[in-house]
Parts: structure tokens; C-alpha cells; sequence
């Protein structure tokens, strides 16, 4: 038994750390350096020998977007603090200042741990046939193609650009990746400073031909300066190098703004010209020329970092293919519900007959679409009311909206404008809406609505009836095939009203005087969260078996960290399934002795967000209460952001989550990280051959009991799977 199989390995002794306050702000593990943490996490999935060679790649193309994201948002606003002056500490007693020095040496061992692994994945796909090449590993035959590919291809996209008195130093958009170039005009011998951005708008690795069993590809980078002398005729490449930068990216909105789009649309111009928070640039920089760069980017040197290698790693997924299954996961297709098709794929049917809970992506995001679709052609619907935080680009869920609207059904969609990084694409949407008749709101100006809610009213007999869907996931088609999330369907009267009550409160400002079911941020959901931590307490106070189990992406909210800490000094027994994010530090005796931490990071990324309290019997039990949630427990979603917690009464519901869901990631080991009192993260070693628990596999193979239909849900599927390995 390993330690991380929460389900049966006991709590691990306490830790005494020496001089330890725990009423200091030492109590908490720093948000950006446990970010850091995760990131290195997926890191390791990329070494992951049980993993699928292309997979491992996708993997350390992802850790390398993440962290571009991460200092375009994060590290952005603590260097825009610390240039103010701000030395207001976190919660863990850091400045912004030095917390900047911390995050930039873990980031700098992150960046050349990922240039290694790159090195050895370099390798082993050459063995399969697969090779990255550089320009001086070309033949006669691959120079030919490539300046034909040149010239119809790219050359029509380049800009390349003089840097003298005449003209100005370019603009270098953000993740903007361009070539450094000293030339000597060959009449005269006279130098030329020159730019050549490196074109988004094609791919970054170019294919060369080959036989089947053999894929080449080369770097636009080193076409361009294969082809540089086309491009400068009559001046020589004296040294060059690549740079590539990452700019401010988050969004400032003005408080009084009348027009909330146009403000919005403004702010995404200003985003695009943000300043720079970090350069790159390629180890063959020379002197002069690197310092012109970093002038005219208005950079200092705590803010550009040299590499030996490439850069721009989030590329890599490019070379991603279908071309080669045998290195990729074995194709996964998810289930449709055994419940829909007892019904012939009538979603109201299938949902009058009980409540059900679809656990994506392993049963199909379809069936949110066939929901909102089937309301929009059934006559007997008058009304359909969407909550909308991220989508696709053509989005199904929106063509049926904009279907039910043109229809002459009532339609109200709640478009969240302020969703980082997709605001233009939700703007594009709610311009859409409304030309097809629904009424689009965009909620609170100082608060995000995050809650994932979608209500159908439906006209059966005489009366009207509420059908709801409550998500932990966006109604996003395309992340939902990667992303673990519940969507959980209803047509509970209670709950319906209550997501009635929700959307008045975000189209009309009118706070809910009384939900049922439902607690909801910023008004009642951290309240909620604290009092059933507080019962659990009293359970053990009066000698009651007394258990937290909790699922989610990120725990930081200083208040529930507190709360969760003094139900283990009460003697509450409390398991946690944190993928990213942590700021609770497990296992300190005399303040977290019986809190462990886990991080599950695999072939899925882990989304759901789950909380289950024993209620006096422990857990699993059947008198648990048990609850799915929209809302990391983070400030921003418990104070600055509209979330839901949904309580699950039904017991299918309740036993699917408790004994199938949290049960199954507890007992993980595969893809599990046991997290230390210093905030560390570490996995077991995994026996080569040995039998490995794997939540994700289990999820595969088993389907969700209160989707089974007419098979029923009279027991949970044991906690195993076939032999898994890579492809699998």
C-alpha cells in the first residue's frame, strides 16, 4: 500500500517543525511558488515513461504555454506592485518584490528542466522515425523543396525591418518570437541592424518530404534564416539571434464604463500592447545588438533570461499528429448515457425519471448539447435561460440558443465578458445572441459570474416545469473531451426555483432573499462551506466519526484554510484532491495533523470541484452530504465572483460521487503527487510492470451508476481496470 492511496493508507505521522508559529503567516504555502509547484508537475508527466511518446510532448508543450500565461497574468501584477513600491505582504508573509525573486529561480530551473527534456523526447523520437532538424542537416533535395515552400508560403507573410534613425523600432506583440539580425552589405562593407518577425500565422515546424515510416519537419526559424539572403539580397548574415517576449495580459476595465462591450473592446487593444514582463533570447546574442532590443523593449535585466535551446515550446504541439496513433493514448470514446438511450435519446424524459449525474469527459458533453438543443425545437418550451463563461468558436450551445430565440422562445443568456483570454470571443457571441432575438446580459461589473447554470421551461399539462443543469465546467464542447466535470441534471422543483432566483440576481441586481438548495459567492457559499466545517468539528467533539473529503483545482482562501485547519486540531479526519494550486500546508503536528494533500495530474485534467462531509458517520456513508460546486476555494471565487454550490440529495446521485468519483480519486496512485509540509510535491516510484491504480482508467472503463439506466445502480463497480501502460 502506498501513501498516496488516500482511500486506505492511514494519515502519515504529524511533522514538528521547530520554531514553527502556527499562527503565523508561515501557516500558508505561497499561491505563485504551489502554482509553480503544478507546473512542474506536468512537467514530469513529459518523462512519464508509461506515457505515450507524443503525449510526453504534449505535456511539455502544455507546462510551456502554462507558464507563458502565467507571467503574462500573474507575475505581471506582482512586478506591477513592485514597481509601485507595494510591499504589502501575502498571506504567507512575501512581498511582491521577493516573491518576483523566488518565482524567477524556480522558473529559470523549470525553463532548463524543460530544454533537457526536450533533449531526451528529441531523441526518442528520432528512433520512431520522427526528426526536428536544423538547417544544416538539409540535403540539395530538402533545399530545393523549401525555397519553393518559401516563396509561395511564407514569403508573402514576412515583414522584415530595417532598425535605424529612419525606422522606428517595431512593435513585438505579445509571445511575439523574432529573429535578431547583424548584416554587412557586400559593396561596401556597411552594417545593418535589422528584425524579422517570425509569423504566428504559420506553422512553427514545416514538413520536408519523406517516406512513410519517416516524418521530418524544420523550424520556421531556421527556414527564414536558411532563405535570409532572398530576403536582404546583397548583404551577408554577420551573427543573429532569436528573442521572443510576453507582455502584460491582464485586462483593466473602468469602473464607470456606460457601454460594458465597448469598454471591453478597447481594454483587448490595450492588453495587446501591454508592457513586457519578460524577453527571452537565444545564447548566440551578441552586445550591441541585444542591447538595442532590450532598450527599444524597455526591458532590465531581471527581466530577460538566456536560453540554450528553443524557445516558443508550446509549439511543440504541433507535432502532435493522428499520423501516428502507435505514440499516441489509445482513442477514448465517451459513453452515452445507458438513461438517455432507455428513452431513445429524449433528454426530459430521461431526467423526469431521476435526477442524473454525467461525469464528463468519460460520459459525452453531448448530452448538455442535445439538452439545449432538443429545447430549442421542442414547441411545448417557452423559455431558456444559459449562463456562458467560456465557449467554442462555433459553438453548438449557442446555435441553439440563437435556433430556441428565432423560434419565439424567451431566451436569456448571461455572457461573461470578464473570461481571461476568451473576452473577444464572447463578445463575438453575445453580438450574435442578440441579433437572433435573446436577451444577453452581462451580469455585475465588479464581480465575474462563474456559475455554470442552464434552465429550460418546459409546459407539460397545466403546468410549468423547470428542468436545470448545474455544471463544475464551462459549456465548452471542445475542453470538456480533456476536462473532468459533473453536470448534473434536475428537474427538482426547489432547485429549479432557486436557479431562477440566480439569474434574476445577475439581470436584475435583485439578491435571492432565500435559496432552498443552493448557497452561492460572494453571498452565502463561503458561509456555507465554514459552517458544515464547523459541524464536522462538533461531530468530533461529541465523539462522532468526523470526515472532510474535498475536490478541486485550487485552495488559497485564507479563512477556509483556517477552518479546515481547526477542524483538524478538533480531531476531523480531512482528505484533499488539489490539482494545482494549494495553499494549506498538510501534516505540521499541532495544526495539520490530519489534513493530507494530493494532486492528481494525467491524461485528463482534473476540473470537478467536490466537497463531502460525513455528518456524523464518516465517510463513505449514506447520510453524507454531499455537494458539486462551480467555485475553487480561492478569495476571488468566494468574495469576487458569482459561483454555486449545489447540495446532492439524491441518493444515486450521492453514491456515484461519494464511492465512485471521490472514492476513485482518493485511491489513485498512478497519477497521484502526495504533497509535504514545505509545500513540495512528490510521487511514489511506480514498479516497472506492477499494477497501478489509475482514477482515469477506472473512469474509462466504468460507467456512471446514475446514468445506467434499466441495469440500475445497485452496486459501485469495484476500484480496478484492465493492465494499463502507454497507449492506454
Amino acid at each position: 500500500m502506498t501513501r498516496s492511496d488516500f482511500l486506505k493508507a492511514p494519515f502519515a505521522p504529524a511533522t514538528e517543525l521547530p520554531d514553527f508559529d502556527p499562527s503565523g503567516p508561515q501557516r500558508f504555502y505561497n499561491r505563485e511558488l504551489s502554482w509553480l509547484g503544478f507546473n512542474w508537475r506536468v512537467l514530469e508527466e513529459a518523462e512519464n515513461c508509461r506515457v505515450p511518446l507524443l503525449e510526453r510532448l504534449r505535456f511539455l508543450s502544455i507546462s510551456a504555454n502554462n507558464l507563458d500565461e502565467f507571467y503574462t497574468v500573474r507575475v505581471a501584477g506582482l512586478r506591477e506592485l513592485a514597481n509601485a513600491g507595494n510591499i504589502t505582504p501575502a498571506a504567507d508573509g512575501l512581498t511582491p518584490a521577493e516573491q518576483l525573486v523566488l518565482i524567477h529561480e524556480d522558473a529559470g530551473r523549470l525553463m532548463q528542466a524543460q530544454q533537457r527534456v526536450l533533449t531526451g523526447l528529441l531523441a526518442e523520437m528520432e528512433d520512431t522515425g520522427i526528426s526536428v532538424l536544423n538547417r544544416a542537416a538539409l540535403n540539395d533535395a530538402d533545399r530545393d523543396y523549401l525555397a519553393d515552400v518559401f516563396l509561395q508560403q511564407v514569403f508573402p507573410v514576412l515583414s522584415p525591418l530595417a532598425i535605424d534613425p529612419a525606422h522606428p523600432f517595431p512593435f513585438i506583440p505579445n509571445t511575439g518570437y523574432s529573429l535578431a539580425l547583424q548584416l554587412e552589405r557586400e559593396k561596401d562593407k556597411r552594417s545593418l541592424q535589422a528584425l524579422l518577425p517570425i509569423p504566428q500565422q504559420i506553422e512553427r515546424f514545416m514538413p520536408l518530404p519523406g517516406t512513410d515510416a519517416q516524418q521530418r519537419f524544420l523550424p520556421l526559424e531556421e527556414l527564414l534564416l536558411e532563405e535570409i539572403e532572398s530576403l536582404f539580397p546583397g548583404y551577408r548574415l554577420k551573427s543573429h539571434f532569436e528573442f521572443r517576449v510576453l507582455r502584460d495580459s491582464d485586462l483593466e476595465v473602468e469602473e464607470e464604463a456606460e457601454d460594458l462591450v465597448r469598454e471591453f473592446e478597447v481594454a483587448l487593444k490595450r492588453r495587446r500592447r501591454g508592457e513586457v514582463v519578460r524577453m527571452t533570447h537565444s545564447a548566440s546574442a551578441s552586445g550591441a545588438l541585444l542591447n538595442t532590443v532590450k532598450h527599444e523593449l524597455g526591458v532590465v535585466d531581471t527581466e530577460v533570461v538566456e536560453l540554450d535551446g528553443m524557445m516558443g515550446m508550446a509549439d511543440l504541439s504541433e507535432l502532435v499528429t493522428d499520423k501516428r496513433p502507435d505514440l499516441l493514448w489509445q482513442p477514448f470514446t465517451p459513453r452515452v448515457p445507458e438513461r438517455v438511450q432507455d428513452h431513445d435519446g429524449d433528454m426530459f424524459a430521461a431526467i423526469r425519471k431521476k435526477d442524473m449525474l454525467l461525469h464528463h469527459p468519460y460520459e459525452t458533453f453531448d448530452m448538455v448539447v442535445r439538452f439545449l438543443a432538443q429545447a430549442a425545437r421542442d414547441p411545448d418550451v417557452v423559455a431558456i435561460k444559459q449562463t456562458l463563461y467560456r465557449t467554442s468558436k462555433r459553438s453548438p450551445i449557442v446555435e441553439a440558443l440563437c435556433e430556441a430565440a428565432e423560434d419565439g422562445k424567451s431566451v436569456t443568456a448571461l455572457v461573461e465578458l470578464k473570461a481571461r483570454f476568451d473576452e473577444a470571443a464572447n463578445i463575438r457571441q453575445s453580438r450574435r445572441l442578440e441579433r437572433a432575438g435573446a436577451h444577453v446580459v452581462y451580469g455585475f461589473l465588479d464581480l465575474k459570474t462563474h456559475a455554470k447554470i442552464s434552465t429550460v421551461v418546459r409546459r407539460e399539462g397545466d403546468q410549468l416545469v423547470t428542468y436545470t443543469h448545474y455544471g463544475t465546467g464551462n459549456y465548452h464542447p471542445i475542453t470538456a473531451r480533456i476536462y473532468t466535470d459533473l453536470s448534473f441534471f434536475t428537474c427538482d422543483a426547489a432547485l429549479g426555483r432557486d436557479a431562477t432566483k440566480v439569474f434574476n440576481y445577475l439581470s436584475g441586481y435583485a439578491q435571492p432573499a432565500q435559496l432552498e438548495n443552493l448557497a452561492i459567492s460572494p453571498l452565502t457559499l463561503k458561509p456555507r462551506l465554514i459552517q458544515m466545517i464547523e459541524a464536522e468539528i462538533d461531530h468530533a467533539k461529541a465523539g462522532r466519526p468526523a470526515e472532510i473529503w474535498a475536490k478541486m483545482n485550487s485552495l488559497i482562501d485564507s479563512e477556509v484554510i483556517d477552518a479546515l485547519y481547526r477542524a483538524s486540531q478538533g480531531g476531523v479526519k480531512i482528505s484533499l484532491v488539489i490539482r494545482g494550486i494549494c495553499g494549506l500546508r498538510p501534516g505540521i503536528k499541532g495544526l495539520s495533523d490530519n489534513i493530507r494533500v494530493k494532486s492528481v495530474v494525467g491524461r485528463f485534467l482534473e476540473h470537478s470541484r467536490i466537497v463531502c462531509f460525513g455528518n456524523g458517520a464518516g465517510l463513505p456513508s449514506k447520510t453524507a452530504r454531499v455537494f458539486i460546486s462551480s467555485a475553487d476555494w480561492m478569495g476571488r471565487n468566494l468574495n469576487r465572483r458569482v459561483e454555486t454550490l449545489v447540495e446532492i440529495t439524491n441518493g444515486t446521485v450521492k453514491a456515484q460521487i461519494v464511492s465512485q468519483i471521490m472514492a476513485a480519486n482518493l485511491a489513485d496512485v498512478a497519477q497521484s503527487w502526495v504533497m509535504a509540509p514545505d509545500g513540495s510535491f512528490a510521487r511514489d516510484p511506480l514498479p516497472e510492470g506492477e499494477f497501478t491504480f489509475s482514477c482515469h482508467r477506472f473512469f474509462m472503463e466504468n460507467p456512471s451508476l446514475s446514468g445506467r439506466g434499466s441495469a440500475g445502480a445497485k452496486d459501485v463497480p469495484k476500484l480496478t481496470h484492465t493492465a494499463d501502460g502507454p497507449g492506454n
